[in-house]
């Protein structure tokens, strides 16, 4: 899945880690990035973490495509 962060909206709250966190990780500026560092997330069958990362971001800063 092709995964984007808005690194100018996203506020570093760490929701997105605390419910997916085989593929986001807070980075050095405490915001969120993917594990990978580029803009997908192998998730096996866990991806439905993703799309909960997606739906639960306070500030809407995560989009998924498949």
């Amino acid at each position: 899945m092709k995964v984007s962060i808005d690194k100018e909206t996203c506020i570093g709250c760490g929701s997105c880690v605390a419910i997916c966190p085989d593929c986001f990780e807070m980075g050095e500026d405490n915001k969120a990035v993917l594990k990978d560092g580029g803009n997908t997330c192998d998730c096996g069958d866990n991806c439905d973490c993703l799309k909960e990362a997606e739906e639960i971001c306070p500030v809407d800063a995560i989009k998924i495509e498949e």
